[in-house]
């Protein structure tokens, strides 16, 4: 007896939105920085079910205009959702012809909705013997589940899959007949799909008028058993009920037909699906496709050369097309590259003579790629266990070291001729880990650097730099994972010195081979780019720098900070027991679910709240923001969630960070996080302490000097981003007010308010502050009004007449954005460039951002390139002079400095010289230095 065929019906953009959103916080950017996220997530789905299930019949329904019938009876259908992402738009097309490669047949209809199309089949597959899996996470196709036909759902953060048929509806819903599911929804309604349902009736409500009444018409038919406000509401609203009922239901007759020789699932044209996925970048995918269409692609591991052959994909489908495809010798065919197929000759050297003899060759090399091996990732207290080094392609040796220290650093200064050799040229992967590691063997890399992660980050900045994913973009190869050599985290996780001395030289060699198989690629592109003196003159000599403030660390006062979290705790008390008086009851306060119920139904603050897209109800930092100033509960609210978040991120977790060895707590700098060229803080971040509040502004207090020999000194750039403006737009009015030393928000008040500057108020001042800053950052007239006490229309005519006084501003900001319009990038002073996918999007909200970007990014990234060059000179010139200053801090537009006394004067006057002559402007850089025994009071 044969099996029953099945069937797999997918809803495109149900699965399409899962996909984007569960990367939103992490998008995937090629290296054309195009947004794949909506693409990359459906095709996993896709794969997903293919490898999983094997079927038989296979087809994707996509909507396609709406519903119409559904908004003939109802014109708000669905009219709350927001509009649809211009990654999505752009992924539609995109997904459709990779669907048209697989041969997968695509079901659409103007005017129809999928899960309509999808309904309809399923009911007329069933009715040919079929068993229909609906693959959605949608929970309205339940209402179609029968004996035959089935939901599958893929579970969220890649958990498998659950599939639904009648007794899990049952459970789930509560019902005896999966289609009550149309009464359920009816009944409460779809926040998503703007379906209205019957007022005050929810989960629970509706569930218990089903086991009571069956449906909603039964419902409707017994409002005599009824009590209360819910008899008014049912009857009031039963028209809107039956609607609601209607609009859930999936229309099972629509004009479409289950033909199984169209949903057969058929070989795909392999050439051409990889030809897509090539242009995406979709490297992995590609792998997974190989795999999943030929189940001889994988290499045999018992072969004794480390160079394997491999089998061309397609030479072997699996059982699913029920016969095997003939061998292609095309390239598209070809699996990624790895260690096990790739000819190599990696090399683990003795002591003695093969020491001796590398030693001697490795002297004579021009350039040199060199990658370290520790016992962990914090640099301070990781210890040595090998170093590899590549001077060609698909070559290169190990130096392992032992456990002792003494004797690791003997070994080291075998070594030492190499590194401090000024005239050969050091390659690596984020080469700052590297200095520091060895800078504990009292080891100074020197001579010319060349660092592939920060070379991309100057070449794509938007796209992610770790080796493995540059190997596989711009090499087309796998390196080994290191979890394939210590395990995942865990308690058995193994250290790198405990992994056999085979697996460590192929493991460590092959990251310096790759490394300068990278470096060979990205050279010519930091030329094409033209970002190569910002590489050689900024990034590199930077990453020497931020290096040596790593390692210095700067001191902490934990008897402080233990007192201030004290205090804390009182304030955060005091507070949450002002909310509960004000609320009327104790709740959970960090509870977004509790804390909407309590102000939106219990308190009802405002009549229409807003919800999220599980329909709770928002209680996000900007929804209460802009109701804080009409309630009070809501500013105690934000003030409890802002001291919360200073003791548990700041307050409590500092000591923490305290290195045990130093007593210093040390942050890590990361040079290629923000795409402007600014400075990232991390473990601790410190460029993030919230100011604003004056318990924030007190963490600081707890930054103090080395020893009392020493006190702190902060340089911190004024007004740097208006002043860049200026110089930029070359606005004369505002270069004049700089030069002649005018406080420039007081000089535009003047003229914006036209009044003397000597009457210019407070108020006035304030106000012409926020639009200096703001206009950088692209400030609306409703913003302005909300940061100020401005109406609407003041704030609107005030940037009006802010653009009238300073016209040159005006027509700088749209010259830069028709620069990206026309080039996909602003760049800064230095030629930073800033890439813009959307700057010429469809979507107005998309592009008006891109449109910010053109103007800010110009402007603070110049901001960041002026610092960075100070900072170069400053610390070049405390090693030149032998000063026991060090610099410590970079806060953005601030450096903090441990100045030891003696040195103060002189000291004083080389930063202010250095900062304020780092880059010429027409405008004057101006810096103000302030001193104190803790970062508070130098500040």
């Amino acid at each position: 007896m044969m099996s029953q065929k099945r069937l797999f019906l997918l809803d495109a953009f149900a699965l399409i939105f899962r996909g984007y959103y569960a990367l939103i916080k992490n998008p995937r950017i090629n290296s054309k920085g195009q947004d794949t996220s909506a693409i990359l997530g459906f095709v996993n789905s896709l794969f997903d079910v293919i490898k999983r299930e094997k079927p038989d019949h296979l087809a994707v329904a996509f909507d396609k205009e709406g519903s119409r019938d559904r908004l003939e009876i109802f014109p708000e259908y669905k009219a709350n959702r927001d509009e649809t992402p211009e990654a999505i738009k752009i992924a539609v097309p995109i997904i459709q012809e990779i669907l048209k490669a697989m041969h997968i047949p695509i079901i659409e209809r103007a005017g129809v909705e999928a899960d309509d199309l999808i309904g309809t089949i399923a009911k007329q597959a069933e009715k040919e013997g079929y068993k229909t899996y609906m693959v959605t996470p949608d929970k309205d196709y339940a209402q179609l589940v029968s004996e035959n036909i089935f939901m599958y759902r893929p579970a969220r953060m890649g958990n498998g899959i659950e599939i639904w048929g009648i007794p899990e509806v049952q459970k789930r819903f509560e019902i005896e007949r999966p289609e009550q599911v149309i009464d359920y929804l009816g009944m409460m309604g779809d926040a998503v799909d703007n379906i209205p349902g019957l007022p005050g009736v929810g989960d629970k409500t509706a569930k218990k008028f089903i086991a009571a009444y069956g449906s909603m018409e039964g419902l409707l038919a017994n409002t005599d058993q009824l009590k209360g406000k819910m008899k008014e509401k049912v009857e009031a609203n039963a028209d809107l009920g039956l609607l609601s009922k209607k609009l859930a239901t999936i229309i099972i007759d629509c004009d479409v037909t289950f033909n199984a020789d169209d949903y057969e699932f058929t070989k795909p044209d392999s050439q051409k699906v990889h030809e897509i996925f090539e242009e995406l970048e979709f490297r992995r995918l590609a792998d997974q496709f190989i795999k999943i269409f030929n189940k001889d692609s994988t290499t045999s591991t018992d072969q004794p050369s480390s160079k394997k052959k491999t089998t061309q994909a397609g030479a072997g489908q699996f059982s699913l097309f029920g016969e095997s495809n003939e061998v292609s010798d095309s390239p598209a065919f070809s699996s990624r590259k790895t260690i096990t197929t790739t000819e190599h000759f990696y090399q683990s050297v003795s002591p003695g003579m093969a020491m001796k003899l590398f030693l001697q060759n490795l002297l004579k090399q021009k350039e040199v790629c060199f990658d370290t091996e520790t016992t962990g990732l914090n640099p301070l207290i990781a210890e040595l266990v090998g170093i590899s080094f590549s001077w060609e392609s698909g070559k290169g040796f190990y130096i392992s070291f032992p456990e002792d220290h003494n004797s690791t650093q003997e070994l080291i200064e075998q070594l030492r001729p190499f590194f401090e050799d000024e005239n050969i040229t050091k390659i690596g992967q984020n080469l700052k880990y590297d200095i520091k590691v060895l800078a504990k063997y009292n080891i100074d890399v020197k001579g010319t650097l060349f660092d592939t992660m920060l070379a991309h980050y100057l070449i794509n900045p938007d796209m992610r730099h770790n080796m493995n994913v540059l190997a596989e973009t711009y090499l087309n190869y796998t390196p080994v994972s290191i979890t394939e050599l210590i395990g995942k985290k865990g308690k058995n996780q193994l250290s790198f010195r405990q992994v056999p001395i085979e697996k460590q030289t192929e493991y460590a060699v092959e990251d310096a081979d790759i490394t300068f198989q990278l470096k060979e690629h990205f050279a010519p592109e930091l030329n094409e780019a033209k970002t190569l003196s910002l590489f050689q003159d900024i990034e590199i000599p930077l990453l020497r720098v931020l290096a040596d403030m790593e390692i210095e660390g700067i001191n902490l006062d934990k008897a402080f900070l233990q007192s201030l979290s004290e205090e804390l705790d009182n304030d955060i008390k005091t507070l949450e027991n002002k909310i509960y008086t004000e609320a009327g009851e104790e709740f959970n306060i960090a509870s977004p679910k509790q804390l909407g119920v309590i102000l939106f139904e219990k308190m009802k603050l405002v009549d229409k709240p807003k919800k999220t897209k599980t329909g709770q109800y928002s209680t996000a930092e900007d929804v209460l923001s802009y109701l804080a100033k009409d309630h009070v509960i809501i500013q105690n609210i934000l003030d409890f969630r802002g001291l919360s978040k200073l003791k548990s991120t700041y307050i409590d977790a500092l000591p923490l960070q305290i290195d045990e060895n130093t007593g210093r707590v040390h942050t890590d700098y990361m040079q290629t996080v923000a795409a402007t060229g600014r400075l990232s803080s991390n473990n601790p971040n410190l460029q993030n302490i919230p100011i604003r509040t004056e318990r924030g502004r007190q963490v600081r207090k707890a930054f103090v000097p080395k020893n009392e020999e020493y006190t702190l000194l902060a340089a911190d750039y004024s007004q740097i981003e208006l002043r860049i403006i200026a110089a930029l737009s070359k606005e004369e009015t505002m270069i004049e007010a700089f030069k002649n030393g005018e406080d420039i928000h007081a000089s535009t008040a003047a003229k914006v308010f036209d009044v003397a500057i000597e009457d210019v108020t407070r108020e006035q001042r304030s106000n012409a502050k926020t639009v200096n800053f703001g206009i950088i950052y692209g400030v609306s007239a409703f913003g302005l009004s909300n940061q100020t006490n401005l109406s609407r229309s003041e704030a609107k005519e005030l940037i009006e007449t802010y653009y009238k006084t300073y016209p040159k501003l005006r027509n700088y900001m749209s010259e830069q954005i028709d620069f990206a319009r026309d080039n996909g990038y602003v760049q800064t002073v230095l030629g930073r460039r800033r890439y813009l996918k959307d700057i010429n999007s469809a979507n107005a909200i998309v592009r008006g951002a891109a449109e910010r970007n053109a103007v800010n990014a110009p402007i603070q990234g110049s901001a960041a390139d002026i610092i960075k060059i100070a900072m170069i000179n400053i610390h070049k010139k405390l090693k030149e002079g032998n000063y026991k200053t060090k610099m410590l801090l970079q806060v953005h537009d601030e450096l903090v400095f441990d100045v030891f006394k003696p040195e103060l004067e002189s000291i004083k006057n080389l930063i202010k010289n250095e900062m304020e002559n780092a880059y010429t402007l027409d405008v004057p850089l101006d810096v103000d230095l302030g001193l104190g025994n803790d970062w508070l009071e130098a500040h």
